[in-house]
């Protein structure tokens, strides 16, 4: 594997285990809106979309007060739930280049998770989708491209889902797709994910 000037990270699926707090905040939502018959199989499909496509898919048509009820419920869980998969934190110490995040979250909670779990101290950059377009749409992998000003031939985008590598396409960049995530197999590899690996240390060893 080269080396990029810019390694670019999802964060749910990719850096962090957080499918127990998102599904669960999710879970309490549905229960508000009388619905207790979803699984927690089913949603994490969804982890690392916008969650206006988990509730549509799930026969809602009118989605923002689900949406707002969720980030009321999904912080005050603390991340009590979440887990740092292993060697997320020695692969981002060892690994040369700038460092960004290219997540679904927002910037906010993004620089929260990665507080939480000692994560904040390797990264050069912190985005969030913040009011633009989400994944599969490019936007947030732009916004770190043009902070840094580097080429996207230069940069590598690591995720866990279809949404990841289909946008590491749009935007131009090399993608790694990581096989300990939530996001199946066969989903990520209509992308042609131009790497895959199963621990985040392979970024160095590779």
């Amino acid at each position: 594997m080269p080396r990029f000037a810019l390694y670019i990270f999802d964060v749910d699926g990719t850096l962090v285990d957080s499918a127990a707090d998102i599904c669960g905040a999710i879970q309490e939502v549905l229960r508000n809106a009388g619905r207790d018959n979803v699984s927690d199989e089913f949603l994490r499909g969804y982890i690392g979309r916008h969650l206006i496509d988990t509730f549509t898919d799930l026969g809602f048509s009118d989605c923002d007060d689900l949406i707002a009820e969720y980030r009321r419920i999904y912080p005050l869980r603390g991340h009590a739930s979440t887990r740092l998969y292993d060697g997320v934190a020695e692969a981002l110490e060892a690994l040369p280049g700038l460092k960004s995040t290219a997540t679904t979250k927002s910037t906010q909670t993004t620089r929260v998770v990665l507080e939480k779990f000692g994560l904040i101290r390797h990264f050069h950059h912190i985005q969030g989708t913040d009011g633009f377009p989400h994944k599969p749409a490019p936007d947030v992998l732009l916004k770190s491209i043009d902070k840094f000003g580097v080429s996207p031939s230069d940069c590598l985008f690591v995720g866990d889902a279809a949404a990841d590598m289909e946008a590491g396409r749009r935007a131009g960049v090399a993608t790694c797709a990581v096989q300990y995530g939530y996001g199946l197999r066969q989903d990520l590899a209509r992308f042609q994910p131009d790497y895959w690996i199963d621990d985040l240390r392979q970024l160095r060893e590779l």
